[in-house]
Formats: structure tokens, C-alpha cells, sequence
């Protein structure tokens, strides 16, 4: 790994190789997504509890302030919509070049293993991937279900994250499940991330599924919704990055959660 590449990848893998990337890229196939609205308000109070933002390149120049940013995941596949036929007929919306120029960490694409594109976006990663190792830039591959949640298991999840390593992501980010999670990131030779994991109702079931998904081998998690759409986001985003650099428990959480949301603490 040449010294551009290890210094990118040591930008968003912390000394304790652990990470916290806040994803706010979801503007590009959902148009103004409840409390994303605004992106510039949602991003500021969040700054400093991310380790690394995960935005398209329209919103960092619109909304992040260059002299105030985290490092850049930038979002560089796109193309559909909710409202278009197929969301997993995505391509590349943004070249190496336009990377390099916003001086990014790295770049990420989704792939959408089992679908009708499956083949154009592994195509997509794989010529990626030649572009960024070319300039010393990691890509990230996120695994994609689609409109098809319920594909959230360990078995697909493995093959998807497999394959992406495969054709050469320096990282994955991938949903959580439950049930053999850890064989999904012993099956990945490459650090994977949280994306997300089921649908849950409390706080306390967010912090469960993130302290889990560590203790079984991720590295950090790539959250936005679970943080920036609950009622009090800057506890929100205290307690999972307890979790994740502290080794906080659900419950350890739970009460960095409830301190900073009665103003106990700041």
C-alpha cells in the first residue's frame, strides 16, 4: 500500500481501528429526507462526534465548510431514484478527477448483488477501484438491498461483502444482522462497517445492535438515519461513539444518551 493510500485509509480508520462515518448522502436518490432537509443545519451540531462524513459532492460544496471538514467519503454512484423503475441501475456520477480536486479520503459506490444490474455495478466498482488505486484513493463499497430489506441476512450479506473485497474495496459498509454477523466480517478480508440493522424502536436497540456488531468484528459503524432523525441527535451521536471508541455498553450508552439529553451534560 503506497503512502497516499495509507494515509487516507489512517484519516478514516482511527488509532484504535475503530471508526465513526456519518453518512448524509441520502439526498441523492430520496430528494429531501425528513431532518436532511437542510443539509448545512443537520451537519454542523454532528461535526465533532464523526470521524468522516459519507456525502455526495454537490452538498459538500453547498453545505461543509473547507476549513471546518472531517475527512470525505464522497459518494460517486447514483443515477435513480425512489420514484424510477430501478434503484439498482445506478452508474458513475463523478470522476477521479472531481475526487481528487475536493481532496476526498476516499470514494464510495453502492453494489447491488442479486439484482437485475447486478453485473454493471460490480463493473462499476471494479473500474473504480482502477481509478482510485491508480491516485491512491480507497473505495468504499456499500452493500445495497434496495427496496428489498428483507435480503438483510448473514448469508447474502457475506457473499455481498465478499465479492466486494474481491474485486478490490479497501473497505465494505453492510447492514447488521443479528444472527451470524460475525461470519459475515470473518468472510471479509477488508474492515467492514454498519450501515444499518433492523428496524427497531428505542434508542437502547440501536446501541445493542452497534455494541454487537463490534464485539463481532466491524470496525465502526456508517450511520445517519439512526443518529440525525432521532429527537436528540448530538446524544445520539456522544453514546454511539462511546460505544465504538470507548467500548461503552448499550447500557454504558443509554446513560450517556439520557445525560446529554436533560443537559446533564455537553
Amino acid at each position: 500500500m503506497d503512502w497516499g493510500m495509507k494515509n487516507r485509509m489512517a484519516q478514516l480508520i482511527q488509532a484504535d481501528g475503530h471508526s465513526m462515518w456519518l453518512p448524509v448522502d441520502h439526498g441523492y436518490f430520496q430528494g429531501p429526507t425528513k431532518r436532511l432537509e437542510e443539509p448545512r443545519k443537520t451537519i454542523e451540531p454532528l461535526l465533532p462526534y464523526a470521524d468522516a462524513l459519507f456525502i455526495t459532492r454537490g452538498v459538500l460544496r453547498s453545505s461543509v465548510d473547507p476549513d471546518k471538514a472531517k475527512p470525505i467519503i464522497l459518494r460517486v454512484s447514483g443515477g435513480t431514484s425512489m420514484v424510477g423503475k430501478d434503484l439498482a441501475n445506478e452508474g458513475i456520477t463523478t470522476s477521479m478527477e472531481e475526487a481528487i480536486r475536493l481532496n476526498v479520503a476516499a470514494v464510495g459506490l453502492s453494489i447491488f448483488i442479486g439484482t437485475d444490474y447486478e453485473k454493471e455495478s460490480l463493473l462499476n466498482l471494479s473500474k473504480l477501484v482502477d481509478e482510485g488505486e491508480k491516485y491512491g484513493i480507497p473505495v468504499m463499497a456499500v452493500t445495497a438491498v434496495g427496496k428489498e430489506m428483507e435480503r438483510r441476512d448473514a448469508r447474502y450479506l457475506a457473499l455481498c461483502c465478499r465479492i466486494a473485497a474481491e474485486l478490490g474495496a479497501r473497505v465494505v459498509k453492510t447492514y447488521y444482522c443479528k444472527e451470524d454477523f460475525e461470519k459475515v466480517v470473518r468472510g471479509c478480508p477488508v474492515p467492514v462497517v454498519m450501515a444499518g440493522g433492523p428496524q427497531v424502536e428505542t434508542e437502547l436497540e440501536v446501541f445493542e445492535f452497534v455494541y454487537d456488531g463490534m464485539q463481532k468484528g466491524a470496525i465502526g459503524v456508517n450511520l445517519g438515519r439512526n443518529i440525525w432523525q432521532n429527537d436528540f441527535p448530538v446524544a445520539m451521536a456522544k453514546a454511539i461513539r462511546a460505544i465504538i471508541h470507548e467500548n461503552a455498553t448499550p447500557k454504558e450508552a443509554q446513560e450517556i444518551y439520557e445525560s446529554v439529553k436533560s443537559g446533564k451534560q455537553r
